[in-house]
């Protein structure tokens, strides 16, 4: 009864609350399942830690150009072990994973290279990095060509035409792993592993990018463990466990490394300058609270998945099938059901719980975006938050939760707006 005084004292019905009650109870073997992939994921990085030797002289900062930085190398090397990589490029000075993608990028192609994507087009924010929009100081301005092969209508890989698009300019492949604002499923590292060992057979000098946001410690093994030459995230969305202020890291091969490195800094440089500024503590500290950080946020995105399928909405993934990130996608078919889900968001949020999102035209995105974030870390998406474009289909993207107990209150609240505005009927 305390709990139920608690849920209503935070304006949730206790019509809504029983519905969450018998969709919560239907999904305790798969909250199960999701415990012991991060219970495995926590011995991983706790393993990683431990070889890496770390200490508490690594949380020290660093002003300045950050010559041996002790703190930072090691954390670089963490990184490496935990990803299975052969080194790291983990800075604050990546500032988003739009950035550590750009960098990746920039550091290993040269004009009269081309790039292929054979999952669709790339996220939003991409688009104009590559020059499929066109930006000022794009690839595509530098002579930085790029090609596309949609994934079939059913979601597999269109293999035949992904081999005819691979050619002697074809320098690196970019794999998205996650679905970003786009219908397909989002990509297992099983299905990614086979994407890249087909594409290696026909050209084994390729460089293999995944985009790995949102995708982190969701299952055991990572893009690196099945052939992946290089992986890039944000630290403000699952490797930073929600403690990250800042931050982005780029795990793969050591030429690949060495030359984003280069491409981040100068020339000649590279690795070896970048002060850390204090933030260290927070990414060691938050990559050891991502697995169970991950989990949390997956268990939300599995309730709000049965939540809003069982209410009539398309969503994606469904209800019951396998998760490969963090991403949950629900379509309303209008935009008066994204902004009220939104509103329930940023309603049940730590921060600024009495702010009323609104869609507007952010950098970056072809349309009015609204975004829900009461976060303590600007933008973290790691954190409870939701977010879509204003225009059709009409879907919804939401993702985190530091913890499940906050996750689940979001969806509920969500659920109890839409309520409200007559846009659901409670069964």
């Amino acid at each position: 009864m305390e709990l139920e005084a608690q849920y209503k004292q935070l304006g949730i019905s206790k019509e809504v609350l029983e519905f969450g009650k018998n969709i919560e109870a239907s999904l305790k073997k798969r909250f199960e399942a999701i415990d012991e992939t991060a219970e495995y994921n926590q011995l991983k990085v706790i393993q990683a830690m431990q070889e890496a030797r770390v200490s508490d002289i690594h949380f020290a900062g660093t002003t300045g150009y950050g010559y041996n930085d002790l703190g930072r190398d090691t954390l670089e090397e963490v990184y490496a072990k935990a990803f299975h990589g052969e080194d790291a490029l983990v800075r604050p000075q990546l500032i988003s994973g739009t950035h550590a993608l750009t960098v990746a990028l920039w550091g290993s192609l040269r004009p009269g290279d081309e790039i292929l994507s054979p999952v669709g087009k790339p996220y939003d924010t991409l688009e104009e990095v590559i020059g499929i929009r066109d930006s000022v100081g794009s690839l595509k301005e530098f002579g930085v060509s790029y090609r596309q092969v949609d994934l079939l209508p059913d979601g597999s890989f269109d293999y035949e035409n992904i081999r005819k698009a691979i050619g002697e300019k074809t320098r690196l492949v970019e794999i998205q792993r996650s679905k970003g604002y786009a219908a397909r499923p989002t990509l297992s590292v099983a299905r990614i592993g086979e994407l890249i060992r087909f594409i290696k057979k026909i050209k084994p000098d390729v460089i293999c990018m995944v985009d790995n946001c949102y995708g982190e410690f969701v299952e055991r093994k990572e893009p690196t463990d099945v052939g992946a030459d290089m992986i890039v995230g944000s630290l403000i969305k699952n490797p930073g466990g929600g403690l990250a202020p800042i931050g982005g890291y780029i795990v793969g091969r050591k030429d690949c490394i060495e030359r984003a490195a280069y491409r981040l800094t100068a020339p000649g440089l590279g690795k070896e300058v970048g002060a850390s500024l204090g933030v260290s503590q927070s990414l060691y500290q938050g990559l050891f609270l991502s697995p169970t950080v991950v989990a949390g946020a997956l268990k939300g995105a599995i309730f709000a998945a049965n939540i809003y399928e069982s209410l009539g909405f398309a969503v994606s993934p469904n209800g019951s099938e396998s998760r490969h990130d963090i991403i949950q996608a629900v379509t309303f078919g209008t935009p008066e059901g994204v902004i009220k889900f939104c509103e329930g968001i940023q309603a049940a949020a730590p921060v600024d719980s009495f702010v009323t999102p609104e869609p507007w035209a952010m950098p970056g995105y072809d349309s009015d975006v609204i975004m829900a974030a009461g976060a303590f870390v600007q933008g973290s998406s790691i954190e409870l938050s939701a977010d879509g474009p204003i225009k059709p289909p009409y879907s919804v993207f939401f993702q985190g939760g530091l913890t499940w107990y906050h996750a689940k209150l979001g969806i509920l609240k969500s659920l109890q707006k839409l309520s409200e505005a007559g846009l659901v009927t409670i069964p």
